[in-house]
């Protein structure tokens, strides 16, 4: 057992292959314990014959001599004809099957037999393709799939952008480009980093180095929100160019514009600049060792300092410019100050009109009571009978209680 272990294995999806002959392959991205991240592919068949291989070095934890102290996971045995719909339905499976494996005891995860099965392999970075033959389908796995595998219903259609000048990579996981070159986009970062894929490399690029085909602007980018969203400072950045901040670990600020590029425009009080969106955290989320290790990467340039760019469109890309959102800025602000104010006017207002007006009521006053004989003259017959009857019936009774004296 050496230093090097796996910290994490994420199962990202599969790849349909077409050569030598179709086939398919998982993709795995393997998180090293010296924060490098490795994407890798295998076969179903090479995975259950390291499982099995695996079992017998440990057959204890395999439950070979007794089934109550097994560990290893299990996995079921490939079919005789491994079919799409088989590659897809293992998915939740296999990726159980993998945060297991990397969770057992050190002895089984970090042995020299399950780090060499995830290291890289000559054929991860360059796979064997014809180019005559049709390119890879690669299948996505979502983010819930372990509760909804089935969810994957087609090939994923990979976003082609080009290249505007020219890249040198400065760590194994990246990949170096040169002006013109049209890669698929694999996945997109909000760190500002892209996972691609140029025929057979493979690697992270910064995204303000690409341009979509169709058009200097991203579809996909937001616009800005100026109520802005809180956001915590998790590691301190020093501005290098005139329209950037420079904040300390620990300030809180407001996110106004995310862009893709990996350079948010945040709010500090009345001041608005860029900051590198992975050294932010959203206010109230819990830090993880992932977001921790992201940190530690190089910030993504930006695009205004990329030299020798050349696009292949007429029309340059629309860019805010920083005195645009600070003057917007600021207008929001005052704006949601005044409706602050009004409010708090409209919940005292009322309260004072309602005691002037209570006060300026005059209370009505008491009727007098009117006499017996005023009643017994505007009664109907009907009350004056009852009122007659009713004097009679007192009056017998005070006599009867006089003559029972003695």
């Amino acid at each position: 057992m050496g230093d090097t272990f796996i910290r994490h294995i994420e199962l990202l999806g599969y790849e349909k292959r077409f050569f030598p002959s179709q086939h398919y392959v998982y993709m795995f991205l393997v998180k090293w314990n010296d924060l490098s991240e490795k994407l890798i592919y295998r076969r179903f068949t090479e995975i259950y014959e390291f499982h099995k291989a695996l079992k017998e070095m440990f057959p204890i934890e395999s439950g070979d001599i007794n089934a109550e102290n097994r560990i290893i996971p299990h996995l079921p045995a490939p079919k005789w004809f491994d079919g799409q719909r088989s590659t897809q339905s293992r998915q939740g499976t296999l990726a159980e099957y993998c945060y297991t494996l990397v969770n057992l005891p050190h002895k089984i995860s970090r042995c020299l037999h399950v780090v060499s099965f995830f290291e890289v392999r000559p054929d991860d970075m360059n796979p064997i393709t014809d180019s005559q033959i049709r390119k890879p389908e690669v299948f996505l796995l979502p983010k819930d799939a372990k509760k909804n595998a089935s969810d994957i219903t087609g090939p994923i259609v990979l976003q082609t952008y080009r290249a505007i000048a020219d890249y040198e990579k400065s760590s194994k996981s990246e990949m170096a480009l040169k002006a013109g070159d049209v890669v698929d986009v694999v996945e997109k970062s909000e760190t500002g980093w892209w996972f691609c894929q140029l025929k057979n490399k493979r690697g992270w690029v910064p995204a303000a180095y690409l341009e979509p085909m169709d058009g200097p602007d991203e579809s996909e980018e937001q616009e800005p929100n100026y109520a802005g969203e809180l956001y915590v400072v998790q590691k301190s950045y020093t501005a290098v160019e005139e329209d950037e901040l420079t904040l300390k670990e620990g300030d809180t600020i407001e996110v106004i514009h995310k862009l893709l590029d990996g350079w948010w425009v945040v709010r500090k009080d009345e001041t608005t600049g860029y900051y590198p969106s992975m050294y932010l955290q959203k206010s109230g989320e819990v830090n993880t060792p992932k977001k921790s290790g992201l940190r530690n990467h190089n910030i993504p340039p930006r695009r205004s300092t990329i030299r020798n760019a050349k696009s292949i469109h007429n029309k340059g890309r629309k860019q805010i410019s920083q005195e645009t959102y600070r003057r917007n800025s600021k207008k929001y602000m005052q704006n949601r100050r005044n409706m602050r104010g009004n409010l708090q006017k409209k919940d005292i207002i009322p309260e004072k009109n309602e005691q002037e007006e209570n006060k300026s009521k005059a209370q009505p006053a008491i009727p007098p009571r009117p006499s017996k004989d005023l009643i017994m003259n505007r009664c109907t017959e009907s009350t004056r009978r009852k009122i007659i009857y009713q004097r009679c019936a007192e009056s017998v009774a005070r006599a009867s209680i006089t003559v029972r004296k003695p």
